[in-house]
C-alpha cells in the first residue's frame, strides 16, 4: 500500500522493489528467444466483477522466439497501493521477467491508474476473481478486448496456464486472493504484505478480539492517497466512483476508516469493522489457498510487521502448503541495506533475496526439480549484512522476569519487591516513529519517552552478544482503578491503551528502538494478567549493552487513551511480568 500525493512515486519504487526477484541458478530464455529481447503490448480486458463492470488495463511482456510451439510459463503481477502498471516499478517485473524468458502480463489493480472499479482492498470476491479473469486470457480461454488471445503460454491442461505471481504490499495480497479462489495458480511470492488487516491498522498485540490502537498515520495516508485516485488519474468511468461520501473505496473500507478516526468504537459497530477487514485479509481465506508460497517479510515495517507473515506462513506450512518465508532487511519503513534486493539498482542475480524468488519460479514454473530453493526460514542480520537460516521460526527461550527496582533479572529469586506507577498526559508522549518518513526520505526525530509517563526494565550489561530472532512474548499485570471503572461500558475505547517495546541501550547511554516498532496493546481486562505478543525482531545485542523492556502510555503514531489512566505495576518473586525472549546466540543476565 501507499499514501498521499507526494508519497505516490517513491512508495510505489518501494513496493516493486518488494516485487522482484532472481534466481539461484539462473534459467536462460525459452527455447529459440534471443536473450532478453521481448515485446510488450498494452492490453484492456472487461470484467464483470463486484457488481460492476469494470476495465483493466494491462501489459503483455512476450519474449522473443516464444509461440505456439515454443511456450513459455507466465508471470501476472500489479501494482503496490497508489501505482499501477505504468509506474517504473510495477513495470520492471514485466521487463526482468520477460527478460528471462517468462511470458509477463503486467495490469493496473483495480482502482488504479486506468483500470475502472473501485478499490476493494484486494478482495478476493472481487479484485481475486478480476485477476482470475486474467488467468483465463493466459489460459487461452479468453481473448483481450482486441482479440489479443495468449497461445504462446506453457499449459498444464486445457485452459489452465502455468503462471505465478509476484509483487510487494497491496500487489503482495492480491496473489493469495486469486490463490484462494482460482487453483490454476502454481507459484506466489506475496512480499511485504498484510495477514489481517485488522491488525495491521488498529493492532492489539494482546487480544485481537479486543479492538486494537488506531495506526492513524498509516491508515490515514493510505485513505487519502485512495480517495485522490479519480484527480490522480482523472477518467469519465462511472465504475470509479462510489458516492461524494466515499468516493473511490467500497463504502465499508471508507465506513472503517470513519469509524477508526472517531475515538469512539462501540461494540456493534467495531465488530462489523472487525469482520469486514479480515473479510478482505488472508486470515480469512488462507484454508483455501493451495499454491507453493514462498513469504518475504521486511524487518524494517511498522505497517506490516513479521509478525504478519509468520502467521500466512505457519498457517500455510500447517495446512501441507509448500511453503518458505524470508524476512529481508527493508519494508514500508525503509531499511534497505547495501546488496539487498533493489529492482532499480538490477541486482537481480546478486541479492539473495533476488536469487531465492528466481529459484522459486524455476521449481514451479519451469518444473526444474534439480533447483534448490533453499532454507525453510532465513533471515537478514545487519550486523553482518547477510542471512541466517533454520529449520523454522526461533521458539521462545529465555525468560526474563521484570523486578520491583525496575532491573530485567533471569532468576525469579532476584526479583525485588515494588511498585512503580506511570500516567499518561492528554498529549502523547512518546515518539516510534513518523509513519512517512521511511517511505519518502525524511529525517525523523529519534525515539523517546517522557520521564513519568513509561516504565522501564533493563538487564545487567551483556558479558557476551545476544542474537534475538522472532517475536518476544510478555505476560503482564497491571492496576488501573481509573480503567477498571469503566472500562465495561461497551465502548472499547474506555480500556487502557499502552505500548510495549524492547530497546539496545550501548555502554555510553545511546538508547536504540529496536526497528522503531512497537507492540499497541488494548487490555482486555485489567483485573487480569495479559500476555503481549511484540513484533518479531532480528537484533544482536551486543557485549556490554543492555537489553530495556518499556510498557509507555501513548505513541504519537497511534490513538491513545480516553482520559488519564495512572497505571500501577507491582512485583514480588512469586508474582511478577514476564519477557520471554527467542534467543539463538547468547543468553541475557
Amino acid at each position: 500500500m501507499s499514501r498521499a500525493l507526494p508519497l505516490s512515486r517513491k512508495f510505489l519504487a518501494l513496493a516493486a522493489s518488494s516485487a522482484i526477484a532472481a534466481p539461484l541458478a539462473l534459467a536462460g530464455p525459452a527455447s529459440g528467444a534471443e536473450a532478453g529481447a521481448y515485446t510488450v503490448t498494452p492490453l484492456t480486458f472487461t470484467v464483470e466483477t463486484g457488481g460492476r463492470t469494470c476495465t483493466v488495463d494491462a501489459d503483455l511482456y512476450r519474449p522473443a522466439g516464444v509461440d505456439a510451439v515454443h511456450r513459455a510459463p507466465a508471470v501476472l503481477a500489479t501494482n503496490g497501493f497508489g501505482g499501477s502498471k505504468a509506474d517504473g516499478s510495477t513495470d520492471a517485473i514485466g521487463k526482468a521477467f520477460a527478460a528471462r524468458g517468462y511470458v509477463g502480463l503486467v495490469y493496473s489493480g483495480l482502482g488504479f491508474g486506468r483500470s475502472g472499479c473501485l478499490i476493494s482492498l484486494d478482495d478476493p470476491r472481487i479484485d481475486g476473481q478480476a485477476a482470475s479473469a486474467l488467468v483465463d486470457f493466459l489460459g487461452g480461454t479468453r481473448a483481450a478486448d482486441d482479440g489479443t488471445r495468449a497461445d504462446f503460454v506453457t499449459q498444464d491442461g486445457a485452459g489452465d496456464p502455468r503462471v505465478g505471481m509476484i509483487g510487494g504490499s497491496y500487489g503482495g495480497a492480491i496473489q493469495l486472493a486469486t490463490a484462494s479462489v482460482d487453483r490454476r495458480l502454481d507459484a506466489l511470492v506475496p512480499l511485504i504484505t498484510w495477514n489481517d488487516l485488522a491488525y495491521s491498522l488498529a493492532p492489539n498485540a494482546a487480544d485481537r478480539a479486543t479492538p486494537g490502537v488506531f495506526k492513524w498515520q498509516w491508515a490515514n495516508g493510505f485513505y487519502l492517497m485512495g480517495e485522490g485516485q479519480p484527480l490522480l488519474v482523472p477518467s469519465l468511468d462511472p465504475s470509479r466512483i462510489n458516492s461524494l461520501r466515499c468516493l473511490h473505496f467500497v463504502t465499508d473500507a471508507c465506513d472503517t476508516v470513519r469509524l477508526l478516526n472517531s475515538g469512539r468504537y462501540p461494540d456493534a459497530d467495531t465488530r462489523k469493522m472487525l469482520d469486514f477487514a479480515r473479510s478482505v485479509s488472508p486470515v480469512s481465506y488462507l484454508d483455501r489457498v493451495k499454491a507453493p508460497t514462498l513469504v518475504v517479510q521486511g524487518r524494517s515495517d511498522s505497517l506490516f510487521n513479521l509478525n504478519e507473515a509468520q502467521d500466512t506462513y505457519e498457517r500455510l506450512q500447517a495446512r501441507g502448503v509448500e511453503t518458505k518465508m524470508i524476512w529481508q532487511s527493508w519494508g514500508h519503513s525503509g531499511g534497505q541495506a547495501p546488496g539487498e534486493l533493489d529492482l532499480a539498482q538490477g541486482n537481480l542475480e546478486t541479492s539473495y533475496v533476488g536469487q531465492r524468488v528466481l529459484a522459486w519460479f524455476d521449481r514451479h514454473l519451469r518444473r526444474d526439480r534439480s533447483t534448490d530453493t533453499g532454507a525453510e526460514f532465513a533471515y537478514h542480520r545487519s550486523w553482518q549484512n547477510g542471512y541466517g537460516t533454520a529449520a523454522r521460526v526461533p521458539a521462545l527461550s529465555q525468560k526474563l522476569y521484570l523486578s520491583g527496582d525496575g532491573k530485567l533479572v533471569d532468576n525469579r529469586a532476584k526479583v525485588a519487591r515494588g511498585s512503580r506507577e506511570y500516567r499518561n498526559w492528554l498529549v502523547p508522549t512518546s515518539h516510534s516513529e513518523s509513519s512517512l518518513a521511511g517511505l519518502i526520505g525524511l529525517p525523523d526525530p529519534q525515539p523517546y519517552d517522557v520521564r513519568g509517563t513509561y516504565l522501564g526494565w533493563t538487564s545487567a550489561p551483556l558479558t557476551a552478544p545476544v542474537d534475538v530472532v522472532g517475536s518476544p512474548r510478555a505476560t503482564l499485570r497491571v492496576v488501573s482503578p481509573r480503567t477498571e471503572r469503566v472500562q465495561g461500558s461497551g465502548d472499547a475505547a474506555d480500556k487502557l491503551v499502552l505500548f510495549a517495546k524492547v530497546y539496545d541501550i550501548a555502554p555510553d547511554g545511546r538508547k536504540t528502538l529496536v526497528d522503531r516498532l512497537v507492540a499497541p496493546v488494548r487490555v482486555p481486562d485489567v483485573t487480569r494478567p495479559f500476555t503481549v505478543e511484540l513484533p518479531g525482531i532480528v537484533h544482536r545485542y551486543e557485549t556490554g549493552h543492555r537489553l530495556e523492556f518499556v510498557i509507555a502510555a501513548s505513541d504519537d503514531a497511534y490513538s491513545g487513551n480516553r482520559g488519564i489512566k495512572p497505571v500501577t505495576v507491582t512485583a514480588a518473586p512469586d508474582d511478577t511480568g514476564v519477557l520471554e525472549l527467542p534467543v539463538v546466540k547468547g543468553q541475557v543476565g
